[in-house]
């Protein structure tokens, strides 16, 4: 193995200048709480010692699983990140670029704060490497030279009556994955009881912020938005698999498995991007795969490029809380819960029928006892007795279809039911009102 004074005298390192200068008082401070093995070999790490940073990534690695995550002390997360630049310069002195991707994505993801700069330097780095050997031609990168579609795109047309004012809601709804027409009836043997047959959520469009002010966000009531997305580069890149492989294809990604969170055969995965996309396509009916929940953006710059943050998300003095992608294939489904921010759902690419009911409805909504999941129902609207859960049965709801390039605000502690209708690229942007705010 090429090992890193090869590297330098070739002229080609990852370069770590925030590792540099912090790593004496770092090295004291994972001393102090007793990392002396960590210590001995990170700095035979440094050294160019390869076992040894490997080493030291282990010992990291058991310090962040040895409780719950939010006892984890910062400094182990910072001594990962380390480790883990450490791992990275061994495999890109030695030509395996994709690999120190790999490992850098895991600091990304596990590691602290205080390294983020080294990290995102040297993930720039080596993706510049990793494409160069690959030597994808300028036209494939930008998508013009037989650009492939994540999407198969087939048209339908459904009229839907709403029960409440008699107005006809014409409803688009795009199959994807097969090129076999699907009618109305179909579509709603898949979404659980009684749904489109309620209240439909009010479709807005290019809603101004005073607009969304006064009739949404102070009565705290949810709103579909549309066309308030056409300038975002995404709407044309992310439907483009070449673009989607190019720009974040090495890239390690959480994803999990299983239809959700609730079930007991769920569990999570480290994949590439591009295996993920693989498997989006695949689409597994049995064992579906769902990047949910997972601030992509933070750790892949150029996706965070072609998306912009909407301006209803400055309503009531913001505080940002967190810009999650939520990217799977059809059928996945994230079970009825609430979340204690304001919410914009954009969708990028694809469909989603989404179910809302109100907070005032919590104790109907039967939520779990256990505190990690009092955010979450009991109630599966898939599969549900009535005879367990009774009260449900006659609550009224809101819901909606959210087409390919709207949004859904969603207000804090909304209970919310959401189905992917086809493969499906989602934003969520999450935010805080300020305190003197009479949404707060």
């Amino acid at each position: 193995m090429a090992d890193l004074q090869t590297a330098v005298t070739s002229g080609d390192v990852m370069e770590t200048p925030v590792l540099d200068d912090e790593a004496p008082d770092l090295l004291h401070r994972i001393s102090e709480e007793g990392g002396y093995a960590y210590v001995s070999m990170s700095t035979r790490a440094a050294g160019g010692d390869i076992r040894a940073a490997e080493a030291a990534r282990e010992m990291a690695w058991e310090q962040l699983h040895s409780g719950p995550w939010n006892s984890v002390l910062p400094v182990w997360r910072d001594a990962y990140s380390m480790a883990c630049l450490f791992v990275a310069k061994f495999h890109y002195a030695n030509g395996e670029f994709t690999e120190a991707l790999r490992v850098l994505d895991m600091g990304l993801i596990m590691g602290g704060t205080v390294l983020r700069k080294d990290l995102d330097s040297a993930v720039g780095k080596a993706t510049e490497r990793a494409n160069a050997l690959l030597r994808v031609s300028e036209q494939s990168v930008n998508g013009c030279a037989n650009p492939k579609s994540l999407t198969n795109q087939n048209a339908i047309n459904m009229t839907e009556q709403n029960s409440e004012d008699g107005k006809k809601v014409d409803i688009m709804l795009r199959r994807f994955e097969s090129e076999q027409i699907v009618d109305r009836r179909q579509v709603l043997q898949i979404l659980p009881k009684k749904s489109l047959s309620c209240k439909l959520v009010d479709r807005r469009s290019a809603l101004s912020l005073e607009g969304f002010m006064r009739d949404y966000f102070l009565p705290g009531s949810p709103v579909l938005l549309s066309d308030c997305m056409s300038h975002w580069p995404a709407r044309t890149k992310w439907n483009d698999l070449n673009y989607l492989k190019k720009v974040a294809g090495y890239r390690t990604v959480p994803v999990e498995v299983g239809k959700n969170y609730l079930c007991n055969d769920w569990k999570q995965e480290m994949l590439t991007f591009s295996e993920f996309l693989e498997r989006i396509q695949s689409n597994g009916p049995d064992v579906p795969t769902y990047l949910a929940q997972h601030p992509l953006f933070d750790q892949i710059q150029e996706l965070r490029n072609d998306i912009v943050t909407p301006d209803y998300c400055f309503a009531g003095g913001t505080e940002m809380k967190s810009v999650n992608a939520w990217f799977g294939p059809a059928g996945t489904v994230t079970p009825l819960h609430h979340d204690p921010h304001h919410n914009i759902l954009a969708q990028v690419v694809g469909k989603k029928y989404i179910r809302l009911y109100p907070a005032s409805f919590s104790e109907e909504l039967y939520p779990h006892s256990e505190s990690m999941l009092q955010n979450s129902s009991q109630v599966d609207l898939d599969n549900f007795d009535p005879n367990e859960f009774p009260k449900i049965q006659d609550l009224e709801f809101m819901d909606c279809i959210l087409e390919e390039g709207e949004m859904l605000y969603i207000p804090p502690k909304w209970w919310h039911y959401v189905r992917s209708l086809t493969t499906s690229l989602s934003v969520s942007f999450w935010w805080s009102a300020s305190p003197s705010s009479p949404t707060s």
